[in-house]
């Protein structure tokens, strides 16, 4: 059955046919689709129409569909060119002449953008629901870790000493902002674009904004030739996934790093772990791996999404069928991602001792001793050199500043005193940064207090 067959003389070159075909894909929202058709045909019984009595044939014959295809009753043929053609036929099949009215007052193109979006804006709560849970499990991390202390970096060199909880927050602050995303554009995209027809309306008296709220929407899209050709939303979705991906790509570049035999900070989990075919001392991070390398797929939906669109004129196209595949597939690389990566991370293994003594072999306490001096009377620039030098010496020596002795410290500079080593030690540097943001302490219970109140109102 096709929904556009009667101007034709000839039939479709089977190429063509199969070139054209959606049905491949778009059979992912036989949910959405009968849903929408529910809502359309409840409008038109409403609006005098249709009469109750096709209403009702016509919604039972659709619910049957959707059991028996959800049941295995019903498989999804592919001979079919899409998903639309096929629950019509098989609804007309079933309850005769008034399934042929279910198409009454729209048109492919609006009825193919309202089970997008449908389907979009279920996947947003999805995905929103799984970045919930991955902000669960670094809160989790952060109240077990903030004591817990080694080096923040800075061009992947030891900088400064920092806590797990605070490096961890930073990953918090991340995918906040990727939920804050999702439910932007959700509000953005929740127009109902049904009742637009092909691209100018229709003259039949329909309800629009009824047949929007039986859906959930906001309301209808205002303009009915930018309802059927927008896919605005699909390239803001497609640029939040990819920001999600990049969030998670970097995090799984430090846990590769982490996980190394130089670094030892972390211990992954077997389940989340594979090893080598040849050499059996491997204990892979492949995961991490995988995540990072599945980044870059997902940035190809973006930019063909853009690309696609870039030289389309109003109204709909069909370069736009192009979507679709992308999106789905996407959304099912992201959510996996988020889903997996979330599993290993509850499962990680922080060797802290480690974490601790690295942060001495990297003089990450080197500016906590300039302001040492600073507070002593010497200009910062000053204080710089001094302890350049002092870097130096315990690099050529072979020690680092907490086991350098005062006379050796003295020998740089006479201001050095026996504070110096309490004003040096990783604890105090970390106790002294208490402004908001900071891994002291105090200002991580706030940061932390913040965060449960987010988790638990959002």
């Amino acid at each position: 059955m096709k929904l556009w067959g009667g101007r034709f003389t000839k039939a479709t070159n089977e190429l063509v046919h199969n070139f054209n075909a959606s049905i491949s894909f778009d059979q992912k929202f036989y949910k959405e689709d009968i849903e929408g058709s529910i809502a359309h045909v409840t409008m038109l019984a409403k609006q005098g129409i249709i009469t109750d009595e096709d209403k009702d044939s016509i919604i039972t014959g659709l619910k049957g569909i959707l059991e028996d295809i959800r049941a295995g009753r019903l498989e999804i043929d592919g001979t079919y060119e899409d998903i639309h053609s096929f629950v019509e036929a098989h609804l007309t099949e079933r309850i005769g002449e008034a399934g042929k009215k279910l198409h009454t007052g729209r048109s492919r193109n609006d009825q193919v953008a309202l089970d997008m979006k449908l389907y979009t804006r279920k996947e947003i709560l999805e995905m929103d629901v799984l970045l919930k849970n991955l902000l669960e499990s670094l809160l989790k991390i952060m109240k077990e870790n903030t004591d817990t202390i080694m080096p923040g970096f800075t061009h992947l060199q030891k900088a400064q000493p920092v806590t797990l909880a605070h490096h961890m927050g930073a990953y918090f602050e991340m995918f906040k902002r990727d939920r804050s995303r999702l439910s932007d554009i959700y509000k953005r995209m929740d127009y109902c674009p049904l009742g637009s027809g092909a691209l100018a309306g229709t003259t039949y008296p329909l309800d629009r904004e009824y047949t929007a709220s039986l859906l959930g929407f906001t309301g209808p899209a205002l303009n009915s030739m930018d309802a059927v050709s927008d896919r605005d939303y699909l390239i803001e979705f497609s640029s939040a996934m990819s920001i999600i991906m990049m969030h998670l790509s970097r995090f799984c570049e430090e846990i590769t790093i982490w996980n190394s035999n130089e670094y030892q900070f972390i211990e992954i989990d077997d389940s989340y772990s594979t090893g080598s075919s040849i050499m059996p001392q491997k204990k892979n991070p492949d995961i991490a791996e995988l995540v990072r390398g599945k980044t870059g797929r997902v940035y190809g939906t973006l930019m063909s999404l853009l690309t696609t669109m870039k030289g389309l004129s109003l109204a709909y196209n069909k370069d736009m069928q192009e979507d679709k595949e992308l999106v789905f597939d996407a959304i099912d690389t992201t959510k996996g991602c988020i889903l997996l990566f979330n599993g290993m991370l509850d499962t990680l293994v922080f060797n802290k001792d480690r974490m601790r003594k690295s942060t001495e072999g990297g003089f990450t306490n080197a500016t906590d001793a300039a302001d040492y001096l600073v507070n002593h009377g010497v200009p910062f620039r000053d204080a710089h050199g001094i302890i350049g030098r002092l870097v130096l010496y315990c690099i050529d020596n072979n020690k680092t500043l907490s086991t350098l002795s005062l006379d050796e410290y003295k020998e740089i500079s006479p201001v050095f005193e026996a504070d110096i080593y309490n004003a040096a030690s990783m604890e105090t540097c970390i106790e002294k940064r208490n402004t908001t943001g900071a891994p002291g302490q105090k200002a991580m219970q706030e940061a932390i207090t913040v965060y449960e109140d987010y988790l638990k109102n959002n």
